[in-house]
């Protein structure tokens, strides 16, 4: 069992903080690749992807920090982590109604391309937490942040193709919202998440964990 410390971690904790140190550097690379698409192409749809995955990075982050902490200090990460999905939610929205007002020229190719790119690496990081995210909040709320990603890139493949075939913008605005309503109902679900770990683990007045 894992110390409040981290001075001894059982198998489980390694398995953990050696997963989310691995998303955490494909979601950082992540970022890095679909924001410089996203402005090169002018796709809202991509430049919401890349501040998706920006958040993630930085949550698996804080998860891999929390591995070895008690219940409250797991469900205190994941409620950082929901948070974190709201914020992006209303700044997504806002660029996406900018870009609607003032207008945008999405290039299609782009965004397919690195929608596909994008989907494969999300599919490792689904790969590599699918054994693990029922095992406590923190790791729910990975498996929930992934899996959002995942279903995003395919919504960017299909905006895409449209703008391509259409030669209009709209499609990209409309999959960057969809994106955004994904990171709320996702952080809706990760901050009651936490909320009940926080509630199960108040029960024990001593402060002990309930590992």
């Amino acid at each position: 069992m894992g110390t409040e410390h981290g001075t001894s971690l059982d198998p489980r904790d390694n398995r953990q903080r050696r997963t989310l140190l691995q998303v955490t550097g494909l979601n950082a690379g992540l970022f890095a690749g679909l924001i410089v698409a996203g402005l090169a192409s002018e796709s809202s749809a991509l430049i919401a992807n890349a501040l998706d995955n920006l958040s993630d990075a930085a949550a698996y982050a804080l998860s891999f920090f929390a591995v070895t902490r008690s219940d409250r200090w797991k469900a205190a990460a994941a409620s950082v982590t929901g948070v974190m999905l709201l914020v992006l939610a209303v700044g997504v929205t806002v660029d996406a109604l900018r870009r609607f007002v003032v207008g945008s020229e999405p290039l299609g190719p782009w965004m397919m391309a690195a929608a596909v790119g994008a989907a494969a690496i999300n599919l490792w990081c689904i790969f590599l937490l699918r054994s693990q995210h029922g095992e406590d909040v923190n790791m729910r709320a990975a498996w929930t942040m992934s899996i959002n990603d995942f279903a995003s890139n395919f919504g960017i493949l299909l905006a895409g193709g449209l703008v391509v075939l259409m030669g209009r913008n709209w499609p990209d605005l409309v999959v960057a919202l969809l994106i955004a309503l994904v990171a709320i109902i996702g952080g809706v679900r990760t901050l009651k998440d936490a909320h009940q770990t926080l509630q199960s683990s108040g029960t024990d007045s001593t402060g002990h964990r309930h590992d």
